[in-house]
């Protein structure tokens, strides 16, 4: 969720339309522990079902857009505590997560015949876009587990995006930076706090008709070292990310994405992950 390698963020949409997918997600990896907490050869395999709601409009003269996204998860972690196998299992709500973006440069709020012309005519474009995405403490979450799929604190993270389109190409670059605010119900009434988490990530895209797309993606993440009763952790992360995924349409209104995210880190703690994802959305 951290490394949230996402293509395609700032696409031109045309204003007043609605969207709404559906998607299922796989996940499993290796997780490096802090060797405080006495957890050795920690593994994972987490199952998420998703669903997101995107409505684009016009906001000062130009074209921007809101998103709200929820999932559900279902996971099991095992591995060595104090030498002894163990294992947990966990269900429920992930964090919800909202999203404001507006298009600076580029993307003229535009609907309809209008929307359909200036795509038609249009051989290259560039795009700058400003976002905030906000995930909210709304997920399972336990005071006295270390394990949870909700975060029990608020997040917020700034994006910026470039885009510049070329006939079929597209070349996306996005950056952010993740500020989290403290968790004082932290495992047996502890309280976490975590620096700034920084990401930067690449798009390479090619569409071969309208809703048929492929793309190729890579990204890192830094920072996000945390303390827990002001004492720092000693585990900055670094994650290393890469995906590819492909868009392929059923109709003029509904699409289908696949993909496929992996990640390692480049740390002495953290998690390799492989994830592949099937998802479906329309458009009214």
């Amino acid at each position: 969720m951290a490394q949230d390698i996402e293509p395609r963020r700032w696409s031109h949409l045309p204003i007043g339309a609605n969207f709404l997918g559906g998607a299922y997600a796989y996940s499993s990896g290796e997780i490096t522990f802090n060797p405080v907490l006495r957890i050795e050869d920690g593994q994972f395999d987490l199952q998420t079902v998703g669903l997101q709601y995107i409505r684009s409009f016009e906001l000062f003269g130009k074209s921007a857009r809101f998103d709200l996204a929820q999932a559900y998860q279902s996971g099991t972690w095992k591995g060595l505590l104090d030498g002894v196998p163990a294992s947990v299992d966990r269900e429920g709500f992930a964090d919800t997560t909202l999203r404001f973006a507006i298009n600076l440069y580029g993307a003229p709020p535009l609907a309809g015949k209008e929307f359909a012309a200036y795509n038609a005519a249009k051989d290259c474009e560039d795009i700058v876009g400003l976002g905030l995405l906000v995930r909210l403490p709304t997920g399972e979450y336990l005071q006295d587990k270390l394990i949870n799929l909700g975060s029990n604190r608020y997040t917020f993270t700034p994006q910026l995006g470039w885009v510049h389109n070329s006939g079929p190409w597209s070349f996306e670059l996005s950056g952010s930076a993740s500020f989290a605010t403290e968790n004082d119900e932290f495992f047996k009434g502890n309280t976490l706090e975590e620096q700034v988490y920084f990401v930067g990530q690449g798009h390479i895209s090619y569409t071969f008709r309208p809703g048929l797309w492929i793309t190729a993606s890579t990204g890192y993440g830094y920072g996000g070292e945390s303390t827990v009763n002001g004492v720092a952790s000693d585990d900055v992360k670094g994650n290393l990310g890469w995906a590819l995924s492909i868009g392929i349409p059923l109709s003029r209104t509904v699409g289908v994405k696949l993909a496929y995210i992996g990640t390692r880190t480049q740390e002495d703690t953290g998690a390799d992950t492989d994830t592949i994802s099937a998802g479906i959305s329309m458009m009214w």
